[in-house]
């Protein structure tokens, strides 16, 4: 086993006092803190802490160092010698971009496909970095706001109306007239395409219809509403603005799941998660960033079926005093347990015999973590522990009156 620091991400959009308070620490960053990894990735792998709490080899350098301990012959080899899941905290303070993620197939075929362009890998007009598939969890820590996945088009033409916006009676026209994947596939293409001369004057207009009916009466389109006009506020010229009234506006209560699968169109508007996904860096943007847009590209890996939040939102089994939340991805599966040193609410200690690469993170209170025949480590809240495929009997108990943490692992049985 091995005490885990968590490599902080300082993106624009993080928050300054999320992750800060997760760690301990009484003042807010001077810096936005928008993500804290715990895992193997080669862009921030972890730091592993010696007995005196110094850091030592980092994550990735420690399991190629011994593969077959650390990860297991079975996981090894099905992922390709390497850890196959990123775990992290993410602490939303300003909405992200609109993104989606290629499947399986997809990502090997472009990966392949930019390799023999010439494209760097650090181009930033490459989509593939890596050739595997990027499927995601996030679990809500605090209350977490989202867009995810194309709204059925008989609601999103009855937000359209509702706007009562003129410049936008064309393309509600083209809605209507085909309500369906193609009809949103068409409008979003369209949208996404236009002359930045049109979308100067097109997003204004919405923005202000917007104001007027948030103003004017009560609307069950509230809350899309006032996203639309939070993303303007930050970029005024995106089509990305646009494409938010296309898709479903998900609010998660702390402790609920949104699982998006390979094609879905989604954006991270605020809150804090921990958040699981493939360990892959390929990403497709659709909009509210500067950043390159490959527009061909992403229509290609897009699923336009409408889906509802139902089908967004993951399946939980609970098992004693651990809630899993279950996903059909092979690379890792996430669940949160909740610990009471006291005994008096819920179980003080778990034990795990699952063979195969774990992580533990500590969001709240501490817990001492025994090996079988070996001393327990403490791990406060803010740092994670690895358990290695050589070392799967563990007890866990709450070294706090209330301890809660997540457990990420590779499912037994997964296939790539």
């Amino acid at each position: 086993m091995k005490v885990l620091e968590g490599v902080v991400r300082p993106y624009a959009w993080g928050s300054r006092t999320a992750i800060a308070a997760l760690r301990g620490k009484a003042v807010p960053s001077q810096h936005p803190e928008a993500e804290l990894w715990f895992g193997a990735h080669p862009a921030g792998p972890a730091k592993c802490l010696d007995a005196n709490g110094d850091a030592g080899v980092d994550l990735l350098t420690a399991i190629d160092a011994d593969r077959a301990a650390m990860l297991g012959s079975t996981t090894s080899e099905r992922f390709d010698g390497r850890l196959p899941f990123l775990l992290k905290v993410l602490a939303a303070e300003e909405p992200l971009s609109l993104q989606a993620h290629p499947s399986a197939e997809q990502a090997r075929a472009g990966f392949e496909q930019e390799n023999a362009q010439g494209l760097a890998l650090d181009a930033p007009e490459r989509n593939y970095r890596d050739p595997w598939h990027k499927p995601e969890l996030i679990v809500a820590i605090t209350g977490f706001d989202a867009l995810a996945g194309f709204r059925d088009p008989e609601v999103t033409i009855e937000l359209l109306r509702e706007l009562q916006v003129s410049e936008l009676d064309p393309y509600l026209g083209m809605l209507a007239g085909q309500p369906d994947s193609e009809g949103l596939r068409a409008l979003f293409t369209t949208w996404l395409t236009l002359p930045d001369a049109t979308i100067a004057a097109l997003v204004p207009a919405v923005l202000a219809g917007a104001v007027e009916v948030l103003g004017a009466r009560r609307t069950r389109f509230a809350p899309e509403l006032r996203t639309v006009l939070e993303l303007g506020e930050v970029y005024p010229r995106d089509p990305g603005v646009l494409a938010a009234l296309l898709l479903n506006r998900i609010h998660l209560e702390p402790g609920e799941g949104l699982c998006l699968p390979a094609g879905n169109l989604h954006a991270y508007l605020h809150g804090t998660g921990v958040e699981i996904m493939a360990n892959s860096d390929n990403v497709l943007r659709g909009g509210l960033t500067p950043k390159h847009i490959d527009v061909p590209e992403l229509l290609r890996v897009l699923d336009f079926s409408p889906v509802g939040r139902d089908r967004l939102t993951p399946p939980i089994r609970t098992v004693g005093t651990e809630r899993i939340y279950l996903t059909e991805a092979p690379e890792f599966r996430l669940s949160r347990v909740e610990l009471d040193g006291t005994g008096m609410l819920h179980a003080s200690s778990v034990c795990f015999d699952m063979p195969g690469p774990q992580i533990l993170a500590v969001l709240h209170g501490s817990v001492d973590v025994r090996p079988a025949g070996g001393r327990p480590i403490t791990v406060p809240a803010g740092q994670a522990v690895w358990i290695g495929d050589d070392e799967p009997d563990v007890v866990v108990h709450a070294a706090s009156a209330h301890s809660v943490f997540f457990r990420a692992l590779v499912p037994l049985g997964a296939t790539p």
